[in-house]
């Protein structure tokens, strides 16, 4: 496991953590909603791509500028923040304070408008930035030039692998205890789609009967139209291998350390990859029947040892955002039929 310190000084500000995958979720939370803590206890991981201010508008920067800070199509304003910024849970950090003069955010909480906002105790060097305004998940980013990562000593745990899709508890259900949809799964959904779009160039596409279409119909009808010469998708992943023939693109998951999607030996052909978790309840979904295993009930009588699952008053939207923002990410989105897709998207 490791930890981290101050740069300057060398002070410990982190508990022991172990790496993960970054979530696919990080910067798609739900406006005027207190959230829970992005990562799990004791984890953390990397953004490889530029978070945060400084911010500079798209007119002033230009396409190959742009590119260079990996977008790739317009976009209000272009991060030039620091890349590999380390984000882990509140609870795990240690000897840091609050600069008062950077607390700023809208309603609720902390957003890091004004850069790092915690300091080291030890020597007053600003190392990281604390974000718990509505909007944001709970989360704690540390500067990668102002702290060091070093052994902390403690065993590691088991590392994450494909075989954590098989638990129970990795899955991530559709829809939280008071019957809204999961934050996660809106976020995770659109990241999926801005992928699927890419990979299909806007065109049409077919989705897999089951928990798939009825899941995620609604969300890929607001995005994909309908026509002839659809793309065929279907489920894959460890323990699930595609179906035959084998479909246009493979809605696959990401791995749990590495963030990188799963593929079938030596198949080079279109994936899409989704949240591990999300991908897990789609593929093993469990129980969710509330009949008894063999016959029916009476007419008009309801099991009162089986609670009926919640059900959302709407269908699974999409985090806009979290679409837009995958997908102007892409490289793909350069190429004239996409670029097309996507100007005419942001049309009012």
């Amino acid at each position: 496991m490791d930890l981290f310190v101050c740069a300057e000084c060398g002070t410990e500000l982190t508990a022991p953590m172990s790496r993960v995958a970054l979530p696919v979720h990080t910067h798609y939370g739900a406006w005027e909603e207190l959230h829970p803590p992005l990562m799990e206890p004791a984890t953390y991981a990397v953004d490889p791509r530029p978070t945060g201010p400084p911010w500079r508008l798209w007119e002033e920067v230009g396409e190959d500028e742009a590119a260079r800070q990996g977008v790739y199509a317009p976009v209000p304003a272009v991060s030039f923040g620091a890349r590999n910024r380390i984000v882990i849970a509140p609870g795990d950090s240690r000897s840091m304070a609050l600069i008062p003069e950077k607390c700023a955010g809208y309603c609720q909480g902390l957003d890091g408008r004004d850069g790092p906002n915690l300091a080291c105790e030890g020597c007053g060097r600003a190392v990281a930035t604390r974000m718990d305004d509505c909007g944001s998940w709970q989360e704690l980013w540390l500067e990668p030039d102002a702290v060091a990562r070093r052994p902390s000593g403690h065993p590691a745990g088991p590392t994450p692998g494909w075989a954590d899709l098989e638990r129970a508890e990795h899955r991530v259900t559709p829809v939280e205890p008071d019957g809204s949809w999961s934050r996660r799964w809106e976020a995770a959904v659109g990241v999926a789609l801005a992928h699927l779009v890419a990979t299909t160039e806007g065109r049409p596409v077919t989705l897999p009967s089951g928990p798939v279409a009825d899941l995620l119909g609604h969300a890929v009808a607001r995005y994909l139209p309908d026509g002839p010469g659809a793309r065929s998708v279907g489920l894959a992943g460890p323990e699930i291998p595609p179906p035959r023939p084998r479909p246009d693109v493979l809605l696959v998951p990401r791995h749990p350390l590495t963030g990188a999607p799963w593929r079938p030996l030596g198949d080079e052909d279109a994936v899409v990859p989704l949240d591990s978790g999300v991908w897990a309840y789609l593929a093993h979904p469990g129980e969710t029947s509330p009949l008894p295993a063999t016959g029916v009930l009476p007419e008009g009588v309801l099991r009162d040892d089986y609670p009926l699952p919640p059900r959302p008053w709407r269908q699974l939207t999409p985090h806009h955002c979290a679409f837009t923002e995958t997908l102007v990410r892409l490289p793909a989105v350069r190429g004239p039929r996409l670029r097309r897709y996507h100007d005419e998207s942001r049309r009012p």
